[in-house]
């Protein structure tokens, strides 16, 4: 799934620092910190707010955005000497780990007493970009089926890690696109779109997705909204 518009996270981010209590004088740690979106939300509620990630240019990005909290350049699992803090937050990062069980014990490790937060995608059918592979699925051959609801992989991960989670909820975010070239765009760019446009040219390929996508435009542009998991948990 696409990571979607800058802007939609921002209920996202809310919603993690309602769950935590984040307030003024809260030590946050935002690990994979991207270009700072979350950590200028915990600012903004007067936390104190140190950013890690592994992308360099990232990490530069999020200083120049945020020049409230401090950043380094680092690895969600060996996080050296960060800490301690109160909250940790993994906002739409366990996903893209490779050892996402070490990482949160890496959290539990520099957050002793406190709380981490783990945001990720909710179900396929819960999530309405999944019109993009939709519209595109007769060029990406067949796919698997998503999984029936079954244990809570997620609940699972935590505690594997030593974490007892405390709240589970969902939210919604709406990505917003102002027209067809921002939504037919980034997915032109994107490796799925790519294989599409070499099977079938741009052409035919942009008016699948606008043709899928009709039922949700919203003026000029598109409306997809999504939903995403936040679960806190402490040691």
């Amino acid at each position: 799934m696409s990571e979607g518009p800058a802007g939609w996270a921002v209920p996202l981010y809310e919603a993690v620092l309602d769950a935590t209590g984040v307030r003024e004088g809260t030590r946050v740690l935002d690990v994979g910190c991207g270009g700072g979106g979350f950590s200028r939300a915990a600012v903004a509620r007067g936390a104190q707010v140190h950013g890690v990630d592994g992308d360099p240019s990232a990490v530069a990005l999020a200083a120049r955005e945020v020049p409230e909290a401090t950043f380094a350049v680092g690895d969600a699992a060996d996080l050296g000497d960060v800490g301690p803090v109160d909250v940790v937050g993994l906002v739409q990062l366990v996903a893209h780990l490779r050892d996402p069980r070490r990482a949160l014990a890496e959290a539990v490790r520099v957050a002793p007493g406190g709380l981490v937060a783990v945001t990720v995608w909710g179900r396929e059918q819960d999530c309405e970009v999944r019109a993009f592979g939709e519209a595109l699925a007769p060029w990406l051959g067949p796919r698997r089926p998503p999984p029936e609801d079954g244990p809570d992989q997620l609940a699972d991960l935590v505690g594997g890690a030593g974490l007892r989670v405390v709240s589970s909820e969902q939210v919604v975010c709406a990505f917003r696109y102002p027209d067809e070239d921002a939504v037919v765009g980034p997915l032109f760019d994107s490796g799925i779109g790519r294989h599409a446009m070499n099977a079938a040219g741009p052409a035919t390929v942009r008016a699948a997705v606008l043709d899928r996508l009709e039922r949700h435009r919203d003026g000029d542009g598109y409306v997809l909204n999504n939903t995403f998991r936040v679960l806190v948990a402490r040691p």
